[in-house]
């Protein structure tokens, strides 16, 4: 084996050494890539059951008003002793 095979040899292995590398950060790449989308998904809906917790939380302190108003109404209406 000349030392012209040996230099091409070592660069075989090194480009396949590369390709290696390259395949395994592909891969790790694709991962996060999936970690993303699952993320954009997660924190869509964590928007949805925000804006509808808020809409329940007034509707709440409304149907609350409301209750302490008739309450009120009540009482006012009451005869008294």
């Amino acid at each position: 084996m000349t030392g012209l095979d040996m230099v091409t040899t070592g660069a075989m292995v090194l480009l396949v050494l590369i390709l290696m590398l390259l395949s395994l950060q592909f891969l790790k790449l694709r991962d996060v890539w999936e970690l993303m989308i699952n993320c954009r998904a997660t924190m869509r809906w964590a928007r949805i059951q925000e804006l509808e917790n808020r809409q329940l939380r007034l509707e709440l302190r409304a149907e609350k008003a409301r209750s302490e108003q008739l309450q009120g109404a009540q009482k006012a209406s009451e005869p008294t002793a």
